[in-house]
């Protein structure tokens, strides 16, 4: 499963990892653009403050939970202090049981940040040296194998997160810095890294947390920030198009609902549409069309709607983002406290939220897409924007690749976070599945990317074929850059090609580029 990719110019050189939180920006970062990590010198005096504190509630003859006793189910057993070294290795090896193929590299990475970001707020109870290990395994560029299933979400993702600990102590598989497959052991020992002899509630402190779904929320934000631009962007071409009005985006018409993501995408619009010659050409009494169709008239509606979900999955974000999320957990004034906080709910549920809204964009996308291949509706073009009529199918596959793509957006939809399985001898008999609402997301947003490029491709040749009426600044700079990959009109060829082509131009943000640097920033 991939996701798709975004341009690495923002990237930071480095991202500093204190007590304080992490933001999206400094997770993409790291995690897809390989900023380095630097720890902040008075949060690690923080960390050796917290793991005094464990130390001696380890020498206490009373048991303390992750401390001296078991885990889940066996959480009343006492451990003897001989035995809490091999207690803590033993939890992270049975717990690296994942299976499947291996996770994306950028979504290890940002798990492993988001874990380092945790034992970095002190309240894990972990030695410094523990996480300046998993910071010099990020710098070094090695990433621990992680497999696609085995998380439940709760207690947090425990199986990913196994992973990443079992190579922190030198086990398990990795790939190295240029992507080859090694051994962690080999890995650490060519990168100068000491693996690490875990201590008292090292093992617990490593595997318990949200990090794994909250990293794909993560990068799932920074590619539907982009992505819903961009389908503005191929709205306001269909628009044009299919010789549509620009009326129905007035300023004043949205301001009757005040809903603040269809503003923004109402605005996109005119902006994108305000020169446009072929939009000017049939805005006289002698237009006898009412109005246009719902994908077209109601595009700000729908994507403003999935813009407002994306915000409120941003705030959830942030605001896991700036959480200390372990089992048990050490307070500020040093208490060590069993908790539920890495239950996975209010992560699980925006993912699940942002795979309706990505479906639903991409259904209106496809719909727009449809048109212009319909003699009925398409305003005069050839059907099928076909170059000979009868002997040329022109984009009618097209169509079905994005009509396939969105019969399968909306299965992704179905929400994970509805269902739970009861693990751990119904100690953990409820569960949050937020590590599947995230692995189904990615596969949602790799398809929204493809949906959107085939609306953009199909509505480039429909403007083409407009001439001699010519697009406006923005969309027309659009059409010049899809021009670039072979995609105008002309006889039936070997089409596959120029649809990744475009698809790789809107995943990396290619066609927000080119708009905007004609028409000026989009929101």
């Amino acid at each position: 499963m991939s996701s798709i990719a975004t341009a690495p110019a923002r990237a930071a050189a480095s991202v500093t990892v204190g007590t304080g939180p992490l933001g999206i920006d400094d997770v993409v970062a790291v995690a897809r653009h390989g900023a380095s990590v630097v720890l902040d010198p008075a949060a690690l005096d923080g960390v050796a403050a917290s793991r005094a504190i464990v130390e001696g509630l380890a020498a206490d003859p009373e048991p303390h939970y992750g401390i001296s006793t078991g885990f889940g189910a066996l959480a009343t057993t006492f451990i003897a202090e001989d035995r809490r070294a091999q207690l803590q290795a033993s939890l992270v090896r049975s717990h690296a049981a994942g299976s499947g193929a291996e996770v994306e590299r950028e979504v290890v990475r940002a798990l492993m940040l988001l874990r380092l970001s945790t034992l970095m707020t002190g309240r894990t109870g972990v030695r410094r040296e523990t996480a300046e290990t998993y910071a010099a395994i990020l710098n070094a560029g090695i990433t621990p194998v992680v497999r696609e299933y085995g998380s439940l979400g709760c207690s947090g993702d425990l199986a990913p997160l196994a992973h990443c600990a079992l190579v922190a102590m030198g086990e398990g598989e990795v790939r190295d810095a240029s992507g080859e497959p090694a051994d962690a052991s080999t890995a650490l020992a060519a990168a100068g890294i000491t693996p690490l002899h875990l201590a008292e509630k090292e093992g617990l402190a490593l595997i318990n947390g949200t990090d794994g779904m909250l990293g794909m929320l993560a990068l799932a934000i920074d590619d539907l920030r982009m992505l819903l631009t961009t389908a503005d962007i191929a709205a306001a071409m269909s628009v044009e198009g299919l010789m549509g009005t620009d009326a129905v985006f007035a300023a004043d018409l949205h301001a009757l609902r005040p809903q603040r993501g269809q503003a923004i995408s109402a605005s996109n619009l005119r902006r994108l549409l305000a020169d446009s010659p072929i939009v000017a050409s049939h805005k006289g009494p002698e237009c006898t069309r009412v109005q246009d169709a719902y994908s077209l008239r109601c595009a700000p509606q729908v994507h403003g709607a999935a813009r407002d979900t994306l915000a409120h999955a941003a705030s959830v974000a942030d605001a896991e983002l700036a959480s200390a999320v372990d089992n048990p957990v050490l307070t500020l004034d040093g208490r060590v406290e069993s908790n539920g906080n890495f239950h996975g709910a209010p992560v699980a549920y925006v993912l699940d939220f942002l795979a309706i809204a990505v479906a639903d964009v991409a259904s209106m996308s496809e719909r727009r897409t449809d048109r212009f291949l319909d003699r009925a509706r398409n305003q005069g073009l050839p059907p099928f924007l076909a170059h000979e009529v009868g002997v040329d199918s022109g984009l009618m596959i097209a169509q079905y690749t994005a009509a396939g793509i969105v019969s399968e957006l909306k299965r992704l939809a179905a929400p994970a976070s509805v269902d739970s399985i009861p693990s751990s001898a119904m100690q953990e008999d409820h569960v949050s599945m937020g590590w599947a609402a995230a692995r189904k997301l990615r596969r949602a947003i790799d398809g929204l990317s493809r949906v959107l490029a085939i609306e953009v491709m199909t509505a480039a040749r429909g403007l083409a074929l407009r001439a001699p009426l010519a697009p406006g600044t923005a969309t027309g700079a659009v059409v010049s850059l899809v021009a670039e990959t072979g995609a105008v009109p002309g006889p039936d060829r070997f089409l596959s090609p120029e649809i990744e082509a475009i698809s790789s131009m809107v995943a990396h943000g290619d066609v927000v580029i080119a708009a905007t640097s004609a028409a000026g920033a989009l929101d």
